[in-house]
């Protein structure tokens, strides 16, 4: 059956893990639902592991919008969400409804995501989630603003800490149905699930969030960078090299096709 956002709620008061991955094309997406993820997001990473951009920033909403369809068309029971890419809703909420009613309509996707929680963003998820746009909140490490922050742990100072936490609460007061936590340190991560009563999405934030995240080009070991709290469980990328070398050696020497 199809996973609703009420069951994400639910399974935090079960302290049941909710298991997420990312997605960028139909056969992944087919994969990781058949596999029993719950909640599969189409995230702006794509930019980099499948655009091969050196960053997340040059992602345009057309290109979310066209991998999330093929995405949604691979997913009968986890849900998708779709990450806002960058300056498609940081100018004003009008703009946001506008880029997140979009991805809504074209895409079939259940919800969406954006970054940061300071007050204005806050009152742009409120105005997202009363026009009927589930959200998805993002804070700690955030790579569309990587020219800011660099692609370092977020949160080590109290103040830094403090801030962190503020912006979690106030995505929960605008309506968020939960919060992704990367790259922060364990402690605050704990402390910010803790304190909300909607679920914490760790990526690189430790064991104590509600669930967890990564870029599956990553988990798979397709990507050339893997950040320093991945888990790599598989070497995909020599497998494929070793199957089209294999290819290649018995085209050359006639060996295939068989006779």
């Amino acid at each position: 059956m199809a996973i609703t956002i009420q069951q994400l709620s639910q399974w935090k008061q079960q302290e049941r893990p909710i298991v997420a991955l990312t997605a960028a094309d139909y056969a992944i997406a087919q994969l990781l639902d058949r596999a029993g993820v719950d909640l599969i997001l189409v995230g702006d990473s794509l930019g980099m592991v499948v655009l091969g951009y050196n960053t997340t920033l040059p992602v345009t909403l057309e290109e979310m919008i066209h991998h999330a369809k093929a995405v949604r068309r691979g997913v009968k029971n986890a849900l998708v969400v779709v990450d806002l890419p960058f300056l498609t809703y940081q100018e004003s909420s009008t703009q946001a409804l506008q880029s997140a009613g979009k991805v809504i309509k074209e895409t079939g996707a259940q919800a969406v995501k954006l970054e940061g929680g300071y007050p204005r963003m806050a009152e742009t998820v409120e105005r997202l989630v009363n026009a009927g746009i589930p959200v998805l909140g993002h804070v700690g490490l955030t790579p569309q603003s990587v020219h800011q922050l660099g692609l370092k742990k977020q949160g080590k100072t109290p103040e830094a800490a403090e801030r962190i936490l503020s912006e979690a609460i106030a995505l929960e007061h605008a309506g968020a149905f939960g919060v992704v936590l990367e790259h922060i340190p364990v402690d605050l991560a704990q402390q910010i699930t803790q304190k909300l009563s909607i679920p914490t999405i760790g990526i690189g934030a430790g064991s104590h969030c509600d669930g967890q995240i990564l870029v599956t080009h990553d988990l798979l070991g397709l990507s050339d960078y893997q950040p320093p709290f991945v888990k790599v469980y598989a070497n995909l990328q020599q497998q494929v090299i070793d199957a089209v070398e294999q290819y290649g050696t018995e085209v050359r020497q006639g060996q295939f096709p068989e006779k």
